[in-house]
């Protein structure tokens, strides 16, 4: 292989996560702001011990409501992208309507993505007490963000 061709073949490799980097939307302050709104929402329903279980990822917790904006901000932009795709036949029937389309779409995707949290954290406390504290580390992994991790599986193998 010729130096060339080789460093072709390195860059093309090295590029390409940055290309499906890419291709994720950059969350807007709208969605940090919608982001926001469903963290504190999960933090009700949830309860606050069991939020911070699911979200933080230090020993102490304390930056929960933090990961928890983060990580659903990225989701917020992903509705976002999603619903002005779906949406774009409605451009032309009425005035405003893709705006409200986008926004009832997200709204839905939202409600959804905060359904399948609550869900899975529920499934995951209950999977924690059957298996007991040693296996469910076992299977999770033993750091402090193991419920996370199990929360964050089931709820992105949840699609409704």
């Amino acid at each position: 292989m010729t130096i060339r061709a080789l460093t072709a073949v390195i860059a093309a490799a090295l590029l390409a996560p940055a290309a499906a980097l890419a291709n994720e939307p950059a969350p807007t302050p709208a969605d940090r702001q919608n982001a926001a709104s469903s963290c504190k929402a999960l933090q009700t329903s949830l309860g606050a011990a069991t939020f911070k279980e699911t979200y933080g990822t230090n020993a102490s917790k304390s930056n929960a409501y933090g990961q928890c904006v983060a990580k659903m901000a990225r989701a917020e932009a992903e509705n976002r992208q999603e619903a002005q795709t779906a949406c774009a036949a409605e451009r032309g029937k009425a005035p405003g309507a893709f705006g409200r389309c986008i926004a009832a779409k997200r709204a839905q995707a939202s409600a959804e993505d905060r359904r399948d949290v609550q869900n899975a954290a529920r499934r995951c406390q209950a999977e924690r007490r059957t298996l007991g504290a040693a296996a469910f580390a076992t299977k999770y992994g033993t750091r402090a963000n193991a419920f996370g991790r199990c929360v964050s599986k089931l709820a992105q193998g949840s699609d409704g």
